[in-house]
């Protein structure tokens, strides 16, 4: 079997029903238990789960396996500037969990140097910013088949904008957030015209008590 340039990759994301996957003082708690164990399992069967720095400042994550058995993911990040603070969990665990910075050829040499320092590995893709696409090649080099992204709304858009996912899964949580400055499930500047979004087709619902998870693939 031929080596795929790039992972199989997955879109995830809980939101309200008015697509919003944070109010706009971030809080993102959606998420039900039972909704906690399915992502979890889900995380224990991918190669590599994949955040923007921004995710990481508003939440914090430690993006392990806690709720399901099966082993932690390879952790990635995205943070052209290598500004990754060192007391987030991501980097407190970093001994004992994998983990990839990725910085784009912009980094201060003081924050590279310090990166280097610490036990993570660092990919430096793209001029100004992350190039996802080469990123994903390197992934895919590092024998990542499988890569998890779980936000945030810059993130997702990224990939959606270069077609670059291969299936998206929702959970739709029964709440009504609003807000102009909430943070959507897709942000950046957005497509002009339906045509040019990605064709989707619903390969599952499951009805979680008042949670919704949608399950759809690229067509």
């Amino acid at each position: 079997m031929e080596k795929s340039d790039k992972p199989y990759v997955i879109l995830s994301a809980a939101m309200s029903i008015d697509g919003k996957i944070a109010t706009k003082k971030g809080d993102s708690k959606f998420s039900s238990d039972h909704d906690l164990i399915r992502l979890h399992k889900l995380r224990s069967k991918v190669d590599g789960i994949l955040i923007g720095k921004n995710t990481l400042l508003q939440d914090d994550p430690l993006l392990t396996v806690r709720h399901a058995r099966g082993k932690n993911p390879i952790r990635i990040i995205l943070d052209s500037k290598g500004q990754i603070p060192l007391k987030s969990n991501i980097m407190q665990t970093s001994k004992q969990v994998p983990t990839i910075i990725v910085v784009s050829k912009k980094i201060s040499k003081t924050n590279l140097e310090r990166l280097q320092k610490l036990p993570v590995d660092v990919i430096i893709t793209g001029e100004k910013s992350v190039n996802i696409k080469s990123l994903l090649k390197k992934l895919s080099d590092k024998n990542i088949a499988t890569l998890l992204v779980e936000g945030g709304g810059s993130t997702h858009w990224e990939f959606v904008r270069q077609n670059l996912f291969d299936e998206l899964i929702i959970t739709l949580s029964p709440f009504l957030i609003g807000g102009n400055n909430a943070t959507s499930f897709i942000q950046g500047n957005g497509f002009d015209r339906i045509s040019k979004s990605p064709n989707l087709r619903l390969k599952s619902v499951k009805k979680l008590k008042s949670h919704l998870v949608l399950n759809y693939e690229k067509v």
